[in-house]
């Protein structure tokens, strides 16, 4: 039987569970994040992942269907949470989320991804945005790619509340892994069967993206929001290749809207 919790004060729960939410280090010491949102929950338990825990308003007269279905799932923590404290764990000002759900981090590396020969992955090069991070895993889930690799030890947090939302809940329908450097992925991918090409993207690429073949195995890799791809990745690419822009345009595209562009002409060339 599930055990239900009270909490009505910033007690010491309330704080690890505030504590998930604002620092990563943490996060992932105790190996779970907080997820917001009827789609992204119920995502989550579609996908598997492993729901530690549920809180719920326990101010809110009745609780919808969809709430009460999650509640009665065996084995899982309830905590019935004060609607104030709902509201400041929801990250919103006004009314407080029905359910917040508590998941567990997955433990996955490189050697977990399996590889088809018309497999599609995007690289994510030491991002500063969780939001990016967030959007371009939503792209990804979009565009029927297969995994989503972040590279860099200080890159943004996949499971930070702020890349979970902005995902709208593809984080749980796509393998989402971290590496810390081009080397540690590029020596996995050429080992594998079916070895992808390693297309990295950047203005001063010689070719359009459209002109290279995307239609095998693909490893496409966006770089940091300010600086590009890293001297790394632009050595270890099999090809640099550049998205077409008009020549009238202030600034370059966001790395979200590149990597978006990128997986759109990928599966482009696969329809």
């Amino acid at each position: 039987m599930s055990r239900t919790l009270r909490v009505s004060v910033r007690n010491a729960k309330f704080q690890q569970w505030e504590t998930l939410l604002r620092n990563r280090t943490k996060r992932h010491r105790a190996g779970s994040f907080l997820v917001q949102g009827v789609r992204p929950i119920s995502l989550a338990v579609e996908h598997g992942w492993s729901v530690e825990a549920l809180l719920y308003d326990a101010d809110r007269r009745q609780l919808s269907d969809w709430a009460r279905g999650l509640l009665e799932r065996p084995h899982i923590e309830q905590a019935a949470v004060s609607s104030e404290l709902m509201a400041e764990l929801g990250e919103k000002d006004e009314q407080a989320p029905e359910l917040i759900a508590q998941v567990r981090i997955p433990q996955r590396r490189l050697a977990d991804l399996s590889m088809r020969d018309d497999w599609l992955g995007i690289v994510i090069d030491r991002p500063t945005s969780p939001g990016n991070v967030g959007s371009l895993i939503r792209s990804a889930d979009a565009f029927g790619a297969d995994a989503v690799v972040i590279t860099g030890r200080n890159a943004a947090d996949p499971y930070d509340p702020k890349a979970v939302r902005a995902s709208t809940g593809s984080l749980f329908a796509m393998p989402v892994v971290s590496a810390a450097s081009a080397h540690e992925v590029v020596e996995w991918a050429r080992k594998q069967p079916h070895a992808p090409v390693i297309v990295g993207t950047d203005e001063r690429g010689e070719q359009m993206l459209s002109e290279h073949d995307l239609r095998g195995p693909t490893l496409l890799v966006i770089g940091n929001e300010t600086t590009g791809m890293s001297k790394s990745w632009f050595e270890l690419a099999d090809a640099t290749a550049r998205i077409p822009m008009s020549p009238k345009a202030a600034s370059s595209l966001n790395a979200a809207n590149a990597g978006s562009v990128a997986l759109y002409e990928a599966a482009r060339q696969r329809a």
